[in-house]
């Protein structure tokens, strides 16, 4: 299955290389087909925070790469005790979203998106093989809120799907350029 993922991951790459070559002064194909803007509603620079006790739980940088053909997020745990970084991309033969996660801590995962919600929200599934080799189903649900703010709830199942544990249950609020609380942002570097 991983190796499968990563010939589609690198076909993709080539198709998206060779295609922009000839393109190079026209306007990206994907920026073009609405099915690459599914994600836009979570572009932005995020602080996020815990639905039910509303602390800060980390920040969030979604950015368009490769021409709009692919999203890119940067996580950092608010403590600083994490990084992440996930890619997100849309495979359009087959219509479907695929995410890569992968944590300086070592694990990873694959997801792909699996429906299409109410209000706007999609939701990806993958089996995560965990470091000490057991594996258990991981889903993803992102919602866009009417007023520019994200919610997304991550869930695990350790019984193939009949019962479902939140594991993360976040609201991504745009960052402002007064930062929290209206508090000046730090700039990075």
């Amino acid at each position: 299955m991983y190796r499968d993922f990563l010939v589609v991951v690198l076909t993709v790459m080539l198709a998206v290389l060779s295609s922009s070559r000839g393109l190079a002064a026209d306007a990206s194909p994907c920026e073009a087909d609405p099915a690459f803007h599914r994600l836009d509603f979570w572009i932005g620079d995020w602080d996020v925070y815990d639905s039910p006790g509303g602390g800060k739980a980390g920040r969030s940088v979604s950015k368009k790469i490769l021409r709009g053909c692919a999203v890119s997020v940067d996580w950092n745990e608010a403590n600083g005790s994490g990084e992440i970084q996930e890619t997100f991309f849309y495979e359009k033969a087959r219509r479907t979203w695929h995410q890569i996660w992968i944590s300086d801590a070592g694990p990873t995962k694959e997801r792909r998106s699996i429906e299409d919600g109410p209000g706007g929200s999609l939701r990806f599934l993958g089996e995560v093989l965990a470091l000490d080799g057991r594996s258990y189903l991981d889903r993803s649900t992102v919602t866009p809120i009417h007023d520019g703010r994200v919610h997304q709830t991550i869930e695990t199942s350790r019984d193939r799907g009949a019962t479902w544990r939140t594991v993360f249950d976040g609201e991504y609020r745009r960052r402002t350029a007064r930062g929290e609380n209206g508090k000046h942002a730090r700039r990075a570097g």
